[in-house]
């Protein structure tokens, strides 16, 4: 009997900014989460995709200090906010991809 064993390949911090108004008044609250890419998957906070669902994963800055990985999916095509470098995290998934192909 073959188990397969879930490893942890790489992680990259996000942020989500979300609009609060309280007394009339309107916040932005940025909160950071992190993306998880296993053998198997990769989790948001919000979702979670099978490597398999996953078809692609890209990125783009849009200033110095910001970017966005961009997650092509066979549910769509998913952005998140990322302010440190995710070469790590898109080598990792295409090795991973590659490697199960």
């Amino acid at each position: 009997m073959r188990r397969n064993i879930v490893e942890f390949l790489a992680n990259l911090p996000y942020s989500k900014v979300t609009r609060i108004i309280e007394e009339n008044r309107q916040f932005h609250k940025e909160v950071e989460h992190e993306l998880v890419l296993t053998t198997e998957q990769i989790c948001t906070t919000f979702d979670t995709f099978l490597l398999k669902e996953v078809l692609d994963v890209s990125f783009r800055y849009f200033s110095e200090n910001i970017g966005f990985l961009y997650l092509h999916t066979t549910k769509g095509m998913y952005s998140y906010t990322v302010k440190t470098s995710p070469e790590n995290f898109i080598k990792q998934f295409k090795e991973i991809k590659h490697s199960q192909s």
